[in-house]
């Protein structure tokens, strides 16, 4: 299958917005940078999405005052939109209830920026790993002599955990998830380009759950620029640079397109 557009809705202060990744901060709100407010509800977008059958958008609350409108969305399309955002073992199974087809977890995986195990198999025998879907948002961190890596960072991007975005950590979380999803936060909002490296050792690796990467998106061509890179095994989630969220370099109509046609050419 060619890579897929994935759309998301993402909510902070009860709003939907599209924000600058890297500049979000539990303590100071001043660093913000907001690319886009919109007019619309999250109702909105989620029937938009529905109307164009564009199943495994992910809706992300960040940070606190947006379960409202993160249940509108869920109502506006039950069974058709993952949740993530401070979920736990113990709200979980109360999301999928509200409408959400899976949950998104990450930071809750990590105490004290430390992975738990543990916590992943509580959490997947609490919803079920079909219903599960790890985030692995994450920061690219040079090591020894100019090689980089990807480390997994919580808390709305800004911890980062003791976990690399690597093969072997796929490997070992994907007994326990459906899916992957991949925020690259560096460029988060920027869109400025994808992190190639990332998206291409994404498409290497092939762990045997669907991936979605997001992050730098900014024209039509990075969808097939990821499919390249990838092989197909990844698909790209496209935000601040879609005109229904004030962008100008990509066009909704033009991402609904491109996965008709994705669909008629693997029949």
């Amino acid at each position: 299958m060619p890579t897929k557009f994935r759309p998301c809705i993402d909510l902070h202060n009860g709003q939907v917005k599209q924000i600058v990744g890297g500049t979000l901060h539990d303590s100071d709100g001043l660093k913000l940078q907001t690319n886009y407010v919109s007019p619309h509800s999250s109702a909105y977008f989620a029937e938009l999405y529905k109307r164009h059958s564009l199943e495994g958008a992910h809706v992300i609350m960040l940070g606190p005052g947006n379960e409202a409108a993160a249940t509108e969305a869920l109502k506006a399309w039950p069974s058709g939109m993952q949740i993530g955002g401070g979920i736990t073992a113990g709200n979980a199974q109360l999301w999928l209830d509200r409408g959400a087809s899976k949950v998104i977890v990450t930071s809750w995986l990590f105490p004290d920026a430390r992975f738990s195990e543990d916590r992943l198999a509580l959490l997947a025998s609490t919803v079920g790993r079909d219903r599960l879907v790890v985030d692995l948002s994450c920061r690219r961190q040079t090591t020894s002599g100019s090689e980089s890596c990807w480390v997994v960072a919580m808390n709305r991007w800004q911890t980062l955990t003791d976990m690399k975005v690597e093969y072997e950590s796929l490997k070992r979380l994907s007994k326990y998830c459906s899916e992957f999803l991949v925020h690259a936060a560096d460029v988060e909002g920027l869109c400025s380009g994808i992190d190639r490296d990332l998206v291409a050792a994404l498409g290497k690796w092939s762990p045997p759950v669907p991936v979605t990467y997001a992050g730098g998106a900014a024209s039509l061509d990075d969808l097939d620029l990821v499919h390249r890179l990838s092989a197909g095994n990844v698909d790209l989630t496209i935000g601040s640079a879609l005109d229904i969220f004030g962008g100008s370099g990509v066009s909704f109509d033009d991402c609904v397109a491109w996965n008709k046609a994705g669909v008629a050419a693997s029949k």
